[in-house]
């Protein structure tokens, strides 16, 4: 593998940036929903450092195994995620994976909406954009998870 690039000290200002929208992102979200928007992303974006990081930090929080190790195939799960947390994975989805076929489709946003305020739903929006942002820097830097 190539060597990986020092991010935080190559584009210092930037990494500082994300540092604050991460924090800003995250702000009036529940933790235990934002930890599965980030796994979820993650493992869409093939990001081994950022499923790593968020797992091991939903682990801290409480998470059961059982919900981070269905994750992946959430909507085969039954009701072991809340209808909540439903639609936010399928927003998450949706924002992460959007291409010129794929989009955000209003039933999608419907659905999400219908479980958030609109500044809940926005911030959540905000996460979504956030750990993609994560994801790619990760990916594209070549980070590694420590899992030693």
């Amino acid at each position: 593998m190539t060597n990986r690039i020092d991010f935080p000290k190559k584009a210092a200002k930037v990494y500082r940036a994300m540092i604050a929208l991460d924090a800003a992102a995250r702000e009036g979200l529940d933790e235990t929903l934002a930890e599965l928007v980030r796994i979820r992303a993650s493992q869409l974006n093939h990001c081994a450092y950022c499923i790593n990081m968020h797992t091991t930090d939903a682990r801290k929080q409480g998470e059961s195994e059982a919900r981070i190790y269905l994750l992946n195939a959430w909507q085969e799960a039954g009701d072991i995620y809340t209808e909540k947390e439903q639609a936010a994975l399928l927003l998450t989805e949706a924002i992460t994976v959007m291409s010129s076929h794929e989009y955000v489709s209003d039933e999608v946003y419907e659905q999400a909406a219908k479980h958030f305020e609109e500044e809940e739903l926005a911030q959540l929006i905000a996460l979504i954009f956030t750990i993609n942002s994560w994801n790619r820097i990760a990916v594209s830097t070549r980070m590694a998870p420590d899992v030693h």
